[in-house]
């Protein structure tokens, strides 16, 4: 009984560790800040919006077009910033990293 128990109590904690083991210890979130100047209307934000989401990797985007700019975050071991960039180029709205 004393043996069924210890492994009920050992199992949970051996498969959290193959789970943290698993994830690549490089892969990291980073978060840059795209300044896209061509964004000229309302409707802008919603194209290069939809261009930055479609690149993989790519988990969160909030575009302000007041700002004339892009912050997205994304996963660095499935792309980087010059995708994001040749991303809205791509859709008519070049961009750069801010500063």
């Amino acid at each position: 009984m004393k043996r069924n128990v210890l492994i009920d109590l050992v199992a949970p904690f051996a498969a959290f560790t193959l789970a943290v083991v698993a994830v690549p210890a490089w892969a990291a979130l980073q978060t840059v800040t795209l300044s896209v100047p061509g964004m000229t209307c309302a409707a802008c934000p919603i194209t290069v919006k939809k261009a930055l989401s479609q690149v993989a990797g790519v988990s969160e985007t909030v575009v302000n077009h007041d700002k004339r700019e892009a912050v997205v975050t994304f996963d660095d071991a499935k792309t980087d910033v010059q995708a994001l960039t040749q991303a809205t180029a791509n859709a008519g709205y070049p961009s750069e990293p801010r500063r």
